[in-house]
């Protein structure tokens, strides 16, 4: 019997964090970056029909995508929707007629599963060094952290708490202090009455289609930037932090799936999907579970919860998106901050990248936005330049100025 339990106890370990990370990820997304659909979508003049159909097709798209790639894979695949195409779109809606921008989502969705059959992003990731990347990762990640305590000035009360309650749970029980917070956090607000779910009514969403209609003025103005924004801001970090937590499934397949989910979902609002990034760093690192095979399961449980929100469309969106800005910055930097501790040191282990790494986060964390195009790409680009400057160098000087009692690289080769 005693042993019948432990196993049951341990099965219940393995669900509970993985669900709870994937319960966070997806209150982050919609709490923090959903509001930009809705005003994309009042920018666009679009009526509540067809904000609702959005608000369903996006949602069905990510829980659908995210739940056939981490099965597939048993790794934590999760997507989400493009946030800087969202951001885009509130300005490039005002001026592009519904119909075409909804071509432009199909031409940019078509052109991703082009992308991943090709297998070329693949190849580009391999490239990147891992002192880089982690590096990178640590970039983007490192103004969640600093909003953690940035609500400290905000609302001290709620911020003060989360931060008190997750340091005493890592120090007595570190594996429920992300549980602990988001439990905790929602139970004080709740009994503050600052999330009122008295009027809440679960109605189900209904999709719209839209007929698409194709300019070559979308095509320049929509489509090409969509896809470079999400390409950039999306897809490269988001395999990124994959690859920064040990988990190596191709890009390929990601690239093709979420690139096919979008092309079936345009025509119903859907602007685009991808592999997430930032809130996929929530699911795979150890807060997600300490055994790295488990974490799939969050992958499973984020689809899950995007799905459910997409069955009642506007309704449970609104509902996440009414928690205080405070609690989704500090619950979402608290549960980030195992992963940012993490990238930071893997940009710090190896010394002879690590100054390379170093203007990468730096890069990165200053978020630079030039062209149109996000701070992901730019510190990234930033960073490969200084590692391939560095490392020429150091190559050269070696090569030049051997040290005392020691061959050139030139002599050692002419002696063989």
């Amino acid at each position: 019997m005693p042993t019948t339990r432990s196993n049951a106890q341990f099965r219940l370990s393995d669900l509970t964090h993985p669900l709870v990370a994937g319960l966070i990820s997806v209150i982050v997304n919609y709490g923090g970056t959903f509001i930009l659909v809705f005003q994309a979508a009042a920018v666009a003049g679009l009526s509540p029909e067809l904000t609702a159909s959005w608000v369903w097709s996006v949602s069905i798209g990510v829980g659908v995508t995210g739940l056939i790639l981490s099965w597939a894979t048993r790794e934590p695949v999760i997507t989400a929707w493009s946030t800087p195409a969202a951001a885009f779109l509130v300005t490039a809606l005002a001026t592009t007629p519904y119909a075409e921008a909804v071509g432009a989502y199909m031409i940019s969705a078509a052109a991703f599963v082009v992308l991943g059959l090709s297998g070329y992003f693949e190849r580009v990731i391999r490239l990147i060094p891992p002192g880089v990347a982690a590096g990178l990762l640590a970039g983007i990640l490192l103004q969640f952290g600093i909003g953690a305590f940035g609500g400290l000035s905000v609302d001290p009360l709620l911020a003060g708490l989360l931060i008190v309650t997750y340091i005493l749970l890592k120090r007595f029980t570190a594996r429920y202090a992300v549980v602990g917070i988001l439990v905790l956090g929602m139970a004080f607000l709740l009994l503050q009455g600052r999330v009122d779910l008295s009027e809440l009514s679960l109605e189900f969403a209904a999709p719209v289609l839209t007929v698409p209609a194709f300019s070559f003025n979308a095509l320049l103005s929509v489509a090409l930037p969509l896809f470079l924004i999400t390409l950039t801001g999306q897809y490269m970090p988001g395999m990124l932090v994959l690859r920064n937590d040990g988990f190596r499934t191709s890009a390929n397949p990601i690239v093709t799936v979420t690139g096919l989910g979008s092309l079936l979902m345009a025509p119903f609002g859907s602007h685009a999907f991808n592999i997430a990034a930032i809130t996929a760093a929530i699911c795979t690192g150890r807060e997600a579970h300490e055994n790295p095979s488990r974490r799939w399961i969050a992958g499973i449980a984020a689809g899950s919860f995007y799905i459910l929100v997409g069955i009642f469309g506007v309704t449970l969106a609104a509902v996440f998106m009414a928690f205080p800005a405070t609690f989704i910055s500090t619950l979402a930097g608290l549960a980030l901050l195992g992963t940012i501790g993490g990238s930071l040191a893997g940009a710090m282990a190896d010394i002879k990248t690590r100054e390379a790494s170093l203007i990468t986060f730096l890069a990165a964390a200053a978020n630079i936005t030039m062209l149109g195009i996000g701070g992901a790409f730019w510190g990234l680009l930033i960073g490969l330049g200084a590692y391939a400057v560095l490392n020429v160098q150091r190559s050269s000087l070696i090569g030049r100025r051997p040290g005392p009692g020691s061959e050139s690289a030139i002599e050692k080769g002419a002696a063989k």
